[in-house]
């Protein structure tokens, strides 16, 4: 099924900025597929609209730090969740007023240090089913930032909704960014013969050739192991079980830091409190449920502010112990001028 955007020229003002133009566009783009998507979202997730472009911008020492938005999917936690039951599923879901399917986020973030414009996942861009995900680049324009000023790209692994933004039918989206992301994921997502080997669905491997060949042929890939300086105040460490190089990054600026985590968790209302739940697309779910619980541990104790991709929307907070496992307090939402 097609559908044919117009955007009145009323509608855009004598000599448009590029940033105006390219919400414009995101607006129309998701009014087009809101359309198209009528029926599929499941019957139990009640009260879920499209939303124009969102960007949520806050202050984390000197450096000003923006969530932004790509949508929302379903996920159906029968199929998605392991080492785990769907009656232990479904009773943690209740204990949060939550029931199966449940809405994630596709978060993505950005932030500007020493003159460079930095941008941490892109979203999933054409790579999810239309109307789902693929709102990254109206939410960019809405907090200022059009693609061509992107200078890096800071990538938490090499899953579809990390990397697919980077293209768009086949063409880098961001031809100026330098992308960084683990060596180990660069080693497994580029050789298919690895699909075999860890019995992981191919299609994995052929997104990860399709989003980053082509800043790799243009010598635009930086790959790091371990941990280490990425720039001036951000620290990457890779910590392998959702991929092999799935990677945090540390940012500290005036004695304060955050840290982007990637997919270390999913499902807030069950992953928190039972933190050796894993899910299916975990490379390794042992490594993955260990990094879990060390990281929540330790973000806990140290009260640690992390963004997360999959958190709602801005996925900005800190985890807390409760008991034998923990929960998550998203931070408080603000909207006014500081003086």
């Amino acid at each position: 099924m097609r559908s044919t955007l117009f955007i009145h020229a009323a509608t855009l003002p004598a000599k448009p900025s590029i940033g105006t133009v390219l919400t414009s566009l995101a607006l129309a783009l998701g009014l087009g597929l809101a359309s198209m998507a009528q029926g599929q979202v499941p019957a139990s997730a009640p009260g879920i609209e499209l939303q124009g472009a969102a960007s949520y911008a806050f202050s984390v020492g000197d450096i000003r730090f923006f969530a932004l938005s790509d949508g929302s999917v379903p996920q159906d936690l029968h199929d998605l969740l392991r080492d785990t039951s769907n009656k232990q599923t479904d009773a943690l879901l209740h204990a949060a007023l939550l029931a199966n399917p449940v809405e994630a986020s596709i978060n993505a973030f950005l932030f500007k240090l020493d003159g460079r414009v930095v941008l941490v996942d892109t979203g999933s861009g054409q790579m999810f089913p239309a109307g789902y995900g693929g709102k990254l680049l109206g939410s960019l324009a809405a907090a200022g930032v059009t693609p061509e000023q992107v200078s890096d790209i800071l990538l938490t692994h090499a899953h579809d909704d990390h990397i697919g933004g980077l293209v768009r039918d086949g063409h880098p989206v961001f031809p100026n960014a330098t992308i960084h992301i683990g060596k180990p994921d660069i080693d497994f997502f580029l050789d298919r013969s690895n699909a075999a080997k860890a019995h992981y669905d191919m299609k994995y491997f052929d997104e990860a050739n399709t989003a980053l060949k082509p800043y790799i042929d243009a010598g635009k890939v930086q790959t790091f192991s371990g941990s280490g300086a990425i720039m001036t105040g951000v620290t990457a460490t890779v910590h392998p079980g959702h991929t092999p190089g799935s990677a945090f990054y540390e940012v500290e600026s005036a004695g304060q830091k955050i840290v982007f985590v990637g997919d270390i968790v999913h499902v807030a209302a069950v992953q928190f409190p039972e933190p050796n739940i894993t899910i299916t697309y975990d490379v390794d779910r042992a490594k993955a449920a260990q990094v879990r619980e060390k990281t929540f541990a330790a973000f806990a104790q140290d009260r640690t502010l992390i963004a997360v991709p999959h958190m709602s929307f801005p996925g900005i907070g800190h985890i807390r112990a409760v008991g034998q496992g923990y929960e998550w307090l998203p931070v408080a939402y603000g909207n006014r001028q500081i003086k």
